[in-house]
């Protein structure tokens, strides 16, 4: 059975530049870096919020009590999620009775989709964790420093 000591050694030294392949330090880049700061989020949000919610649920659920029912398709475009995904997130919302969904009158192949009284109920408990949670990633920074990092995060998107 092979071990995996040895590999670890290998991935702790950088390798040198050749003149063949230029260097590329995944520790550098930018979509990297974004992701470890989400997986630290994620994990904020799933030790904060209990309610058994994703972060993708929580999305869809937040746009719903912001906005109002609306189109399975506008849901998942103001969420920042395909089709598929969005359509799953619905499925697993409406099975737990947070949401329901009924044709749309002006066109019956648009499903709108809607918060339950439960699905409201549940939201507005959850606004104050939610605000805990984006402070709580956020903490490392000072305030001013927060609202710079927010606003260049804006610009990127």
């Amino acid at each position: 059975m092979a071990s995996d000591s040895g590999k670890s050694k290998v991935l702790d030294k950088p390798r040198r530049k050749t003149k063949s392949a230029p260097s590329y330090l995944l520790d550098a880049q930018v979509g990297f870096t974004l992701r470890q700061v989400l997986q630290r989020h994620a994990t904020i949000f799933v030790s904060r919020m209990g309610e058994d919610l994703t972060m993708t649920q929580w999305a869809a659920l937040a746009k719903l009590f912001e906005k109002g029912p609306c189109s399975q398709n506008l849901l998942g475009r103001a969420t920042a999620m395909d089709a598929a995904t969005i359509k799953g997130v619905v499925e697993r919302l409406v099975k737990r009775g947070l949401v329901e969904t009924a044709a749309d009158p002006e066109d019956g192949r648009r499903l709108v989709v809607s918060l339950t009284p439960d699905g409201k109920a549940l939201t507005e408990r959850s606004i104050p964790v939610a605000h805990d949670v984006t402070k709580e990633t956020l903490s490392p920074l000072a305030k001013d420093e927060r609202v710079q990092f927010l606003a260049l995060l804006e610009r990127l998107k």
